[in-house]
């Protein structure tokens, strides 16, 4: 049914519990796993060189955590033997360059994780899993824990 399946990591518990589901559906079903981790882009507040040296140290960082959170989608894709690759895009909203991806590699099943939040702090911080699900063009499970 789904052979290739697109999972969004920030690094966070949610989405490890995420590619772990992602990594058994994947198995179940001879599919592969597509992961991209979404880099917002550095906020760029003045002039000079203490807003490069802010840039360097900031794409520095994001690469670094970016690395680590494909690192475990990884790995819980070698422990069931499935397919895997891995990206890091940067992107001025990060639902859109999940979308985007999603698109571009012909993913047929999104699975991501969710905070859970709710009442006033999923109003304020939004929801990626939220606006995911109100704008993909293919099926997306919400992996909670």
């Amino acid at each position: 049914m789904f052979k290739k399946i697109l999972v969004p990591t920030d690094g966070s518990a949610q989405a490890a519990l995420a590619a772990r589901t992602a990594a058994e559906l994947a198995k179940s079903e001879g599919a592969g796993v597509v992961g991209v981790y979404v880099i917002d882009p550095f906020p760029y507040i003045g002039i000079g060189d203490a807003s490069a040296i802010g840039l360097q140290a900031y794409l520095a960082e994001a690469k670094t955590a970016a690395g680590q959170a494909l690192d475990m989608l990884e790995r819980a894709c070698k422990e069931h033997g499935v397919p895997f690759v891995g990206d890091t895009i940067e992107r001025n909203v990060v639902h859109e360059g999940i979308l985007e991806t999603a698109s571009a590699e012909n993913c047929d099943l999104i699975v991501m994780g969710s905070h859970g939040r709710r009442g006033i702090a999923s109003l304020i911080l939004g929801s990626v899993a939220q606006k995911v699900l109100a704008h993909a063009t293919q099926p997306v499970l919400i992996v909670k824990s």
